[in-house]
């Protein structure tokens, strides 16, 4: 646990970069799943999945996106042929969003490499390495939802 102020700007510095290494393996990981597919859309293709569907602006709430964002991705997605509108069964009016079989396949696809990924980077940690991790991660990810969205920075 670092001691001074140096020390703690020292350990942030080493985070920072860390996670920017970490965000451009994810990058690359969406590439894999389709070289025209930035990792914005990758992950509102996921996310539209592991809710079994959605309207685009509660994707733009959740991530704290511009709704033009958000318009923009949808549409690159629906292009590619991996996202489809449905009505809303309660509301005609209102678009839900859901992913085509060829999306659910490419989310499959490229879930199961950066799994395997995951489990030959991290083989040689212990089950105890590997639970403290995942809970830094989870409090890392929670700790922005008590900054106002004003001043948050979206995580996506």
């Amino acid at each position: 646990m670092p001691d001074t102020p140096e020390e703690r700007e020292e350990s942030l510095d080493v985070i920072q970069r860390e996670l920017t290494a970490f965000a451009r393996r994810a990058r690359a990981a969406a590439a894999r799943l389709h070289p025209e597919l930035p990792l914005v859309s990758y992950t509102l293709l996921a996310h539209i999945e592991d809710r079994h569907g959605c309207r685009a602006t509660d994707l733009a709430a959740h991530y704290m996106l511009d709704k033009s964002t958000v318009s923009r991705q949808i549409g690159a997605l629906e292009k590619l042929g991996l996202v489809e509108r449905h009505p809303d069964p309660d509301d005609h009016r209102i678009q839900v969003l859901h992913p085509t079989t060829a999306g659910t396949q490419a989310l499959a696809s490229t879930q199961a490499s950066r799994r395997m990924a995951y489990q030959e980077r991290l083989a040689d940690w212990t089950e105890e390495d590997l639970a403290r991790f995942a809970d830094y991660l989870l409090r890392y990810n929670s700790a922005g939802d008590t900054v106002p969205p004003t001043q948050q920075t979206p995580r996506v």
